[in-house]
C-alpha cells in the first residue's frame, strides 16, 4: 500500500512543473487525483498521464482566484471521488523580477492574488468537506525566499511569507477537527522558473547568469538545486498517517540551507 491508500487529493497549479510532479507523486502513492489548473489542454494532460501509468485522477479547468470556479473544484472532487483528505496549495505565479521603484501595481496583486488568494478561497472550501470525513492534510507550497528574502522579487517573498503565516493561523484553528496545515519551502528548485530568474537577476546585477546561479548554490552545504520530486514527496510525507501529529509547521526542502 501507498502512503496516500484510500485519499483523495486536490492539487493546484497541476498543468506544469512542481505541481504536475505533486499530483504524479501523490497518485504513485494511492491517492486519487483532482489536477486543478486554470490551463485546460496542460491539466487534462496531467491526469491522463496519470491515468496510463494506473493511477486515478481527474482534471478540473478553474480560476483559482474565482469563488465559484473553487466552489465547483471541490464539489466536482467530493462527488466524483467520494470525500475529501488533502489540499496541496501549490498554484501561483512567480512574478516579475524588478527593483522596488520599478515594480508595477498590476504586477504586485496579481502575484499576491495567484499565491496568496487562491490558497485562502481553495482551504476556504476545501476545509468543510474535510470536516465531513472526519481529517485532513493542509500543504501549502511556500518558498525559502518567504523566510529571507530575495532581492527584486518583493512580490513573490511577501505572498510566500503569507502562505507561512496562513499556515500557522490555519494550524491553531483547524486542529480540532483533526486537520494538520503545513507549508513546504523549497529552495532554489531546477527548471525553466529558476533559470528565468537567476537570468533577470544577473542582468540587474551585471554579472554572468553562472556567477548567478553560484549564489543559489553557495547557500546550499549540499551545492545542488532542490528537485521537484524532492518537494512532492514531502508533501506526501505530510499528508500521510506518518505526519499525523506535525501541524503548523514550515519544513525546508532546499539542500541544506540555513533557515
Amino acid at each position: 500500500m501507498g502512503l496516500l491508500t484510500g485519499r483523495v487529493a486536490i492539487v493546484t497549479g497541476a498543468s506544469k512543473g512542481i505541481g504536475r510532479v505533486i499530483s504524479h507523486v501523490f497518485a504513485s502513492e494511492g491517492a486519487r487525483v483532482v489536477c486543478a489548473a486554470r490551463s485546460r489542454a496542460l491539466v487534462e494532460e496531467t491526469a491522463a498521464e496519470i491515468r496510463r501509468s494506473g493511477g486515478a485522477a481527474i482534471p478540473v479547468t478553474a480560476d483559482l482566484t474565482n469563488e465559484a470556479d473553487v466552489r465547483t473544484l471541490v464539489e466536482t472532487a467530493v462527488r466524483e471521488f467520494g470525500s475529501l483528505d488533502c489540499l496541496v496549495n501549490n498554484a501561483g505565479d512567480s512574478g516579475p523580477t524588478k527593483p522596488v521603484q520599478e515594480y508595477p501595481l498590476d504586477d504586485w496583486l496579481s502575484t499576491i492574488n495567484s499565491c496568496l488568494t487562491t490558497t485562502y478561497l481553495c482551504t476556504r472550501f476545501a476545509v468543510p468537506a474535510m470536516i465531513a470525513a472526519g481529517r485532513g492534510a493542509i500543504v501549502n507550497i511556500s518558498s525559502m525566499a518567504g523566510k529571507r528574502g530575495l532581492p527584486y522579487r518583493i512580490g513573490y517573498c511577501a505572498a510566500k511569507a503569507g502562505q507561512i503565516g496562513i499556515t500557522s493561523g490555519l494550524a491553531g484553528e483547524l486542529g480540532r477537527h483533526n486537520i494538520t496545515v503545513n507549508a513546504v519551502a523549497p529552495g532554489a528548485v531546477e527548471g525553466d522558473r529558476i533559470d528565468r530568474v537567476i537570468a533577470a537577476q544577473a542582468e540587474l546585477r551585471g554579472i554572468s547568469a553562472d556567477q548567478q546561479r553560484n549564489t543559489f548554490l553557495d547557500r546550499a552545504p549540499l551545492r545542488r538545486m532542490t528537485r521537484p520530486d524532492d518537494i512532492a514527496r514531502m508533501a506526501a510525507f505530510l499528508c500521510s498517517d506518518h505526519a499525523r501529529n506535525v501541524s503548523g509547521q514550515c519544513i525546508a526542502v532546499n539542500a541544506g540551507e540555513p533557515t
